[in-house]
This record gives C-alpha cells, structure tokens and sequence, in this order.
C-alpha cells in the first residue's frame, strides 16, 4: 500500500477488522508468489485465497451492505469508517488482490510450461487431442450442463450462489428463423459434479490440462447446433449472495428443520458480489447486470477469464511429487502407544497432542476404545465440523450400538457446514445418539469430550479431551491444533458441567479451573492480564505470550495497550485479523504481533501469563473476538503437567522465532517478512523436527 493510506490507517488506535482480514488473505497470496513454495502448492495458494475471499463476501461484506442499507453510519462499530466507505474500500482493495492473483497465475503458468505441464485453452488444443476432448464432453460433460436461453425468458433466473456461468452471446445469421432477435443470450452453468481440470493423455513427457470451462468452449458448437449464428462467444460470469441464515420462528418445526430450510433459502440470499470476465462486451456486461438487479451497493469487480479459482485448492498432482510439499509422515505421542490400552496410560498421567505433527488417530483410537469397552458407561461430545467420511461420528455410533449413553452437542449453525451437519445429526438421531441442538442465542464453539468409565474398583472415572481445533480427521492432516487427553479429575468435572448447561442453560455454572465463555472468558483474561501488570509494578517475572487466529475485540485490545502502557512485554503470533497495531508510541510500545503463513493452517489458541515464573498457560476454543468472548460457548483449559508446560512453551517459542514465513504486523499493513541475522527458523518445519527429537529423548 502507499505510505499515504498506511498514514490514514494509523491515525487511528485500531486496524479496520475487515481490512485486516484482506490483508491476511493477502499473505496467502504472498505464499502463491513465493518461489521457494513448490509449483503446484503456488496454484493451491491461489485456490486458498480465491475461496477466503468468497466466504469474505457471503459474510462480512454482506453484513456491511446490510449496515448501509439500512441507512445507519456505523463508524464506531467499523473503526472509523462509515459503511458506505468501507464497501468501496473493500472492492478497491480486492480488485488490486485480483488483479495481483491473476498476475501470479500467469506466472506460475509459465513456470509449469518449463516442467512440461501445459495449461491449454480451447485454442491451443491439438488435432490429437481433439478425438479425447469431444468423446470426453459428449460422454461425461454434455448430460451434466444446465444451459438456459434466457432472452426466452420473463424471469431472469436466480444464479447460484457462487456458481461459475459462461455467459453466452449468439449474434444470429439472416436466414436464422428461430429467434426474433438478432442478439440472443444462454448461460450455461459449469457443473460441479465433474473435477474442474481436465487431464488430457500426455504427449511423451508433455502433460496437458485443460480447464472444464475451456472445455466447453470447445464444444459450443455441440450445444447450441441446432441454431443458426454468424458468432459466438462465451464469458464467465459469477455472483455471491449473502449467506446469512434467516431462521424462521414457527415453534411447530423441529430446529433441524428450520436450520435445513434456512440453508436452502441461502441460495436466494441477495447478491453481494458480480465478478465478470474483463474481456466481455459491454452490451452483454450491462444486459446481464440489468437483468440480475445488481446495484451499487454490490462489489462489482473485473475478473479474468476463469472465476471460483479456489478449485485450484484440488490443482491435479500429476504425480509430480518434486512440485509439491514433501509429505510428512505424523508421528506418534512419547509415552502413548496406539497397539494398547490408552485409558490405562491416560489415568496415569496428561499427554498432549500436536496435530499435524503427531498423528490425530489417538483420537478416533479412543473413541473406539470406548466404544468396544464395556466398563465404559457414557460418551458426551462437541461437534463443531466433522470430515466428510467422519471416523468420530462412526466411533459414537459404534458406541451407541454397544448400550453407550452417548451425547452429542452438535453445532447446526456452524457456517457452510449446516448441510453437513444436518446429514449427521440425522445419522446419529436415528442410531440412537442422544443430541442436543445448543444453548438459545449462544452457538457451542468449544471442543470437548467427556467419558465416563468404571475403573477395577468399581468405581465411576471420568477421562477427558479438549482441543483447540475441530474433531475432524481430515482437517488434522493440514490444521495446526493442541488435544489435551487428561483423567484430571476436577478439570473432567467442570467440563461435565459444560455439559449440564447444554441440557439446563438457565443455570449458570461456577469453574474454577476452566475458563468458559460466554459468562467467564472476558474477566478471566482481564485478570489475568492484570496480574501480569502487578507482578511487573512490583518487579516480579512478567510478561504474556498468545497464540491466536483472530483478535479484534476492542475492549480486550484497550486491556492489552494498557498493559504495554505499564510496561508488561506482550508477544502475539496472530493468524488473521489483528485489529490491535504494535509499535506506536506511548500506547504499544511493548507489544510485538507476527503472523505465520506457511504450509499448514496455523489454527491453535494458546494463553501463556508468565506469573512470576510459574507460567499460566491455557489452550482454548476462544479467539480474542466479541463473539467468541461473549456470545459462544468456549473453553480455555489449563496445562498442569509441567512437562507439557515446557512443551507448550517451547513450541511457542519456536514459532515466535520463525525468520522465514513469519510477517510483522504493524500500522503500515504491508506484511513485511520479519528477517534477522539469527539461524533461520521455518516453525513449521522446524516443529515437526522438535517432536522427532522429542522420541529419541
């Protein structure tokens, strides 16, 4: 950015929440334009970032829209910018990302042509190719198009939210009796069903891809055959809704019911964003948007020629494994052994497992411990987001079928993932789980399981693990999370609480070792914060470490500039939004933020208060937002065991030291790299190497 919008930016105390966040998804685009990142992990980047930006709009952009439409200023809740402003700050800074993305797709596309990997468009294909490609469309893509002629139509039909649509434009020959017109117009959507590159057969050691939507192009002819047409041309075109859920309030409908058609009546959402081909004529361009209702309070952004890029998150490997991140192999927890009993090792002692590091099976393994052991009476869980062949909901269902108590919390508002939800709550409804549909108002964010077990005296123990990441197998193999596996009684007791207030939310609950949200988090954490401004008045250790994915609650910010102001030493490793600014004088002097965008999704929420040198240290569901802070349920769990203290510390440790994919985050929001004369530090890398070490200890 220039130095006069970065001088804008700081006049203020905080960064704009939305802004932030834009530059977060900047630093993803950073890692596609990285030469040091493997080829085909730079088209993944681009895929990544093409997808935040999609969620971006169907979220925040449309609850921004909706401020200005309803006529309000809204300054103080967007940090100084009415809303109005703000929309149009979005769309120009996402037409320069845009414009940056596409020119780093060209790039890395000529960077693939030097690997013999050729990205083809419907011109460029061969007459060897061309046999592959039309039996290719005629077999497996023709019965799956949708094509629709809407200059025969009164309605316009409702696109899609994020569905990608060729545009097309028939200009129609003198003796063409079909139409009136001598401009006719067709959308034909790009299915989903079929993967979106197009392996061609390879030509001695050249490996050919064509897009599906090039694809098409190929065979318009196919199509529309059966008109007469001097040209025709094709654009994509793509518009995103507001994904907000408007819940109905017929109290006769179950709420699986009204999540299900709240999910349905999405797709009809109003359209926050049109982004179109640059290169379409203008007639075609404002027909469409005439057509669609798109105003000015939508983003209306030039694209390039191929739109929902984040399908290149599923670019083809080709076997290409000198292209891609070297796969890591996860490894197993010291102490903890998969081949036998882990109740038994767990009642002995806390174990701590890092994800992708280590291997996420101790999870599933539990679970199907549980489900097999008949000392174990009862099974309650949190469910956020499962994979989508979910080993933890088949576990629980295992377990259900073998006369477990087995309760589920699951989370039917958790965004873009209702349907999903929707499929298991079902699944397990009907295989006898008992489920709880969380707390009127509140969504149930944290992430903890409860069994219950009798030990060799009979008597009832109860086992526990939290985590700071979803159960979700799949999501484990790339997210960067801590599960805790304890048998600690008293924290096993206040999570059954947690549990006891899903079923009776009008009481609320005491703890005194977890710190919970909504009632708890806010004056836990300031009091926590400020012991550490005591300790450091009074000349004792001090000094507070988080790990974060968001931090954009200004009340929480103006505790932690106060601290600064007291002369308390803060580290933040921040993932994505950081409405605070480090470095300015007098206000965050004290303060130091970084962020780390590298190979996994750096996804952990980790609490570190030096205490006088005997640290505090917490791992948590809860990001430092409003939301999380006062309108979720969340859970911060403490570490006791002194040697996952020292683990915990260490990885953080080594992450504040990362000098490769770490950026510094400051006023100017220019994702500087942090660089120094120090040994170089990939954290990433170097964590997995941390816990290698830790095996042949």
């Amino acid at each position: 950015m220039t130095s006069k919008k970065s001088q804008e930016i700081t006049e203020n105390v905080y960064t704009n929440r939305e802004l932030s966040w834009l530059q977060f998804n900047a630093r993803v685009l950073q890692e596609a334009d990285d030469k040091t990142t493997p080829l085909i992990e730079r088209l993944r980047f681009l895929g990544i970032f093409s997808n935040n930006l999609d969620e971006f709009f169907k979220v925040r952009y449309a609850t921004i829209k909706r401020i200005a439409e309803a006529g309000k200023g809204g300054r103080s809740y967007l940090g100084g910018f009415s809303a109005k402003e703000l929309l149009e700050k979005i769309t120009e800074t996402v037409i320069e990302q845009q414009k940056t993305s596409l020119s780093i797709l060209s790039a890395i596309k000529t960077e693939l042509q030097k690997e013999n990997i050729f990205i083809i468009t419907e011109k460029e294909v061969t007459k060897s190719q061309t046999t592959f490609i039309t039996e290719y469309f005629v077999n497996k893509v023709s019965p799956a198009l949708m094509t629709i002629m809407i200059g025969e139509l009164e309605k316009f039909p409702a696109l899609k939210d994020s569905a990608a649509y060729l545009a097309i434009k028939m200009v129609m020959s003198n003796d063409d009796d079909t139409f009136e017109t001598e401009k006719n117009y067709a959308l034909i959507e790009i299915p989903r069903s079929i993967d979106r590159f197009v392996v061609l057969p390879k030509d001695g050691d050249k490996q050919y891809i064509i897009l599906l939507d090039d694809l098409i192009r190929y065979n318009l002819h196919n199509i529309f055959n059966i008109f007469k047409y001097d040209k025709i041309s094709a654009h994509m075109i793509k518009i995103t809704r507001d994904a907000e859920l408007d819940i109905d309030s017929d109290l006769s409908r179950s709420f699986i019911d009204k999540i299900s058609k709240s999910v349905k009546n999405r797709s009809a959402g109003d359209p926050v964003r049109f982004v179109y081909d640059k290169n379409i004529d203008k007639e075609t361009l404002d027909y469409l948007m005439n057509k669609m209702g798109v105003d000015n309070t939508d983003s209306v952004i030039p694209g390039g020629r191929y739109h929902n890029r984040r399908d290149y998150m599923k670019f083809p490997s080709l076997g290409r494994e000198d292209l891609q991140y070297n796969k890591i192999t996860p490894l197993p927890i010291k102490g903890l052994n998969l081949q036998s009993g882990l109740f038994a090792a767990i009642a002995e002692k806390d174990y701590l497992l890092h994800a992708p590091y280590q291997t996420y099976a101790y999870v599933v393994k539990l679970l199907r411990q549980a489900a097999l052991d008949p000392n174990v009476r009862t099974i309650k869980i949190t469910i956020y987001r499962l994979a989508q062949i979910s080993h933890i909901a088949s576990s629980l269902i295992n377990a259900a079928k073998n006369g477990k108590e087995v309760t589920v919390q699951i989370e039917l508002q958790a965004r873009f993932d209702e349907a999903a939800n929707i499929r298991y709550a079902e699944q397990m409804q009907s295989e006898g789980v008992h489920l709880i549909f969380g707390v009127a108002g509140l969504k149930v964010h944290c992430k903890a399981c409860l069994i219950e077990r009798l030990d060799a005296s009979g008597k009832l123990k109860r086992f526990a693990f939290v985590s700071t990441g979803n159960f979700n197998e799949s999501t484990a193999k790339v997210y960067t999370d801590y599960t805790l596996f304890t048998a600690n009684q008293k924290i096993c007791k206040e999570i059954s609480r947690v549990f006891d207030f899903f079923q009776v939310n009008y009481k609320i609950k005491n703890y005194s070792h977890l710190i919970v949200s909504p009632h708890y988090t806010r004056d836990a954490i300031y009091q926590l914060i400020d012991d550490e401004v005591m300790n450091n008045i009074n000349g004792r250790k001090s000094g507070i470490k988080l790990k974060l994915n968001s931090l954009s609650d200004l009340k929480m910010i103006d505790k932690l500039y106060g601290a600064s102001r007291a002369g308390v030493k803060i580290k933040l490793i921040v993932r994505g939004i950081c409405c605070l600014i480090p470095g300015m004088k007098g206000m965050s002097e004290n303060i130091e933020v970084i962020s780390i965008v590298d190979k996994f999704l750096e996804h952990p929420r980790l609490f570190i208060f030096e205490n006088n040198g005997d640290q505090k240290i917490y791992i948590s569901s809860a990001d430092f937002m409003g939301r999380n802070l006062d309108h979720r349920v969340e859970i911060s769990c403490p570490i006791y065991d002194e040697e996952i203290k020292k683990e915990v510390s260490d990885t953080f440790n080594i992450c504040w030291s990362d000098n490769v994919k770490a950026r510094k985050i400051s006023g100017k929001i220019n994702n500087s790299y942090r660089t120094n004369n120090n040994k170089k530090v990939r954290s990433q890398f170097d964590l997995y190497d941390f816990y290698k070490e830790k095996l042949n200890a």
